[in-house]
This record gives structure tokens, C-alpha cells and sequence, in this order.
């Protein structure tokens, strides 16, 4: 048991948990997105409410860690696995699982979101949430830092390029990550395939909403 996350299948199942607990995130992230589409005062409380909740103060470097384990076993199995010259990236019972073209760039579309996710957080949480962790007033208008920035097309199309590859990088992640955990016979294979399709389109197309939003015109 002491060595079980040394083994290939630790590591997988590692990287699978921490995945999970990145994809609840992000059903909460888009959901306080979407209030953008409610308007200025429910953005901006709810910014407010992240900014001054206890509990949120705590998950925000849990979350900071569930990225980084995610990202270092990512490096770490995608390196096993050029070395293996071939191996599957993840736990399946057969090549035919994990033949899509998500499942074949996982690592790429990875490393996309990734860089996206840097100059995203530099934009917002910087101005937003950082503050307030170290001791200082946040942006005193979330509403309209947001607003500026996706009413502006080049930032808002590399935007809604990054979920793209967000919602491929989850449309093969979400049911693999339950297959890692033991859910891999037929039956559950093919609900989980929906599940994680339909999964990664509402929140990909939450996301995408809000640039095209106010790329239109809309808002205050």
C-alpha cells in the first residue's frame, strides 16, 4: 500500500483525482461566470463573497496545489510514456479506447491551456482575488475589469480558443478519470462518454457565452 503511488497506477490514479477535483471547480468557476450575464451588481457580490469567505480564502491554495500535482504527473506520465514509446497515457482495456484525437494530444492540448490559463490569471485573479490575500483592496469593479478586457477581439478570441481546447482536453479527461478509479466495464464506458460530452460542452459553452456577450455589444 506505502507504494502504491509510486506505481504506474498510482500515478494514473493520482492524476485522474486531481483532475476530478479540478473539473468540480470548474462547474463553480462558470457558474459565477454566467452571473457576467446577470449583470454588474451580482458579479460583483459574488466576487465580493470569494474574496471575504473563509472557506474560499482556504480552497484557493488547495486548488493552487490540485493544479500543480495535476500538471506534474502530467509531465511525469507523458515522459514515461515517450520513453515507453507508446504506452496509453491512461488505464483503458484496449487501444481502441483511447484512439480519439483528444486521447492522442491530451499533453498538447494540456500545455495550451495551460499558457492561456497564465495570462487568464494575470488579467484577473491578480487584480481581483490576489489582493485581498495579501492584506489589500481588490478591484473595486470585477464587472468592468471583465467587461474591458473581452470587449476587446484578440483577447476574446484567444479566449474561446483556450476553451476549446479546454473542452477537448475534457471531453476525453472526464471519463477516463473514472475508468482510472475502476468504472471501465462497456455498459458505464459508453454513459460516461455522454456524461463527460455533455459535461465539457455546458461548461465550455458557459464560458464562451461571456466573451461573445459582451463582443456584441451587451452589458452595461
Amino acid at each position: 500500500m506505502a507504494n502504491i503511488f509510486a506505481s504506474s497506477i498510482g500515478k494514473k490514479l493520482v492524476m485522474s483525482l486531481s483532475g476530478l477535483f479540478l473539473m468540480v471547480f470548474l462547474v463553480v468557476h462558470a457558474g459565477v461566470n454566467a452571473l457576467l450575464l446577470v449583470g454588474r451588481e451580482a458579479y460583483n457580490e459574488a466576487c465580493h463573497f470569494m474574496d471575504t469567505n473563509p472557506l474560499i480564502r482556504v480552497m484557493v491554495p488547495v486548488l493552487a496545489l490540485g493544479f500543480l500535482i495535476h500538471i506534474m504527473y502530467a509531465v511525469y506520465l507523458t515522459w514515461g510514456n515517450m520513453k515507453a514509446r507508446g504506452a496509453e497515457r491512461y488505464a483503458v482495456s484496449n487501444k481502441g479506447q483511447a484512439s480519439s484525437w483528444a486521447a492522442r494530444n491530451m499533453f498538447i492540448l494540456g500545455i495550451i491551456v495551460l499558457g492561456v490559463l497564465a495570462l487568464h490569471l494575470s488579467h484577473f485573479w491578480a487584480k481581483m482575488q490576489l489582493p485581498s490575500f495579501m492584506g489589500e483592496h481588490g478591484h473595486e469593479d470585477p464587472y468592468g475589469l471583465v467587461a474591458g478586457l473581452f470587449r476587446q477581439t484578440i483577447y476574446s478570441v484567444l479566449y474561446i480558443v483556450w476553451i476549446g481546447a479546454l473542452w477537448f482536453h475534457l471531453t476525453h479527461g472526464f471519463w477516463s478519470a473514472f475508468q482510472t478509479i475502476g468504472m471501465n466495464n462497456n455498459k458505464w464506458m459508453i454513459r460516461l462518454r455522454w456524461a463527460g460530452f455533455i459535461y465539457a460542452t455546458a461548461v465550455a459553452l458557459t464560458f464562451i457565452a461571456v466573451p461573445v456577450y459582451f463582443l456584441l455589444g451587451m452589458g452595461e
